[in-house]
């Protein structure tokens, strides 16, 4: 298997300043674009994040009701927004007009849902990198993983400069119909199965789906589990890391990447 950094790093660029320039320090990502310091999945939310000087951004992407690509963790609307209900009947026409700021605070009102469009043109003003999570709408694994990764795909190409989107899922039906996906248009693209509970069995799909990483739970992290996922040439990254001395031990051991929801953590860990 080719070397993690020569094969998989899709900016290489950033990815040799992370040591001397914690402005580009891309192993630290903003959860869900601004974690806990704006509303999750907005395009404020990214803005919050790349204020506080992060330049890598986590997000969940799912389809609305017409196709349309765009951000919400949950399968429901309800603790994001003020609509009610499944995510999955929607139009994208009609999602446009929900407030998904106000449950956060005042001062997001009526910021409305993002679409990934709209995150992609921020990483391109930006030259930020994204981790696209694919996160479907129920029975929607094998669709929505594959039509993030041909929108990844041609915004990579129309974006060279910029670091290439890493697509990650704790579906493995998403995560092998975004790898068709990328075989099938003859696209490196990084993967990254996102896995619970760290096991032998996690990093053999990880591996077997030709990814570029595994993520799992930071409470799950050893320095035998980096050890073994270095091993097999991928990256490890851990969520959701929230306390300073987590991150500084969890960095100590070779943890490649972490995401949190504390926009103050990188400084000083």
């Amino acid at each position: 298997m080719l070397a993690r950094q020569d094969a998989l790093d899709p900016f290489p660029s950033l990815h040799k300043m992370t040591k001397t320039d914690a402005s580009f320090d891309t192993r630290w990502f903003a959860h869900r674009g601004g974690g806990d310091a704006a509303p999750e999945n907005t395009l404020a939310a990214f803005e919050v994040g790349f204020k506080a000087g992060f330049r890598a951004f986590e997000c969940d992407v799912k389809r609305s009701a017409d196709g349309v690509l765009w951000l919400l963790h949950d399968d429901t609307l309800d603790r994001t927004t003020d609509a009610r209900g499944p995510a999955a009947p929607w139009r994208w026409e009609n999602l446009q007009l929900a407030d998904a700021g106000s449950w956060h605070s005042a001062a997001f009102k009526g910021e409305p849902p993002a679409s990934l469009d709209q995150v992609l043109d921020f990483a391109a003003r930006h030259a930020v990198w994204l981790n696209l999570e694919i996160k479907s709408n129920p029975g929607e694994d094998a669709v929505t993983g594959e039509a993030v990764a041909r929108r990844a795909v041609q915004w990579a190409a129309a974006h060279p400069a910029a670091p290439a989107p890493l697509l990650s899922s704790f579906s493995l039906v998403a995560l092998q119909a975004a790898r068709d996906a990328l075989d099938a248009l003859n696209a490196a693209l990084p993967l990254a199965f996102l896995a619970e509970d760290y096991s032998a069995s996690a990093l053999a799909q990880a591996v077997a789906l030709r990814a570029e990483g595994l993520h799992t739970d930071w409470q799950q992290v050893t320095p035998e589990a980096v050890a073994a996922v270095h091993a097999a040439g991928l990256t490890l990254r851990a969520y959701t890391v929230n306390q300073r001395e987590v991150a500084q031990r969890l960095l100590a051991m070779g943890l490649d990447g972490l995401f949190t929801d504390r926009m103050d953590l990188p400084r000083g860990a």
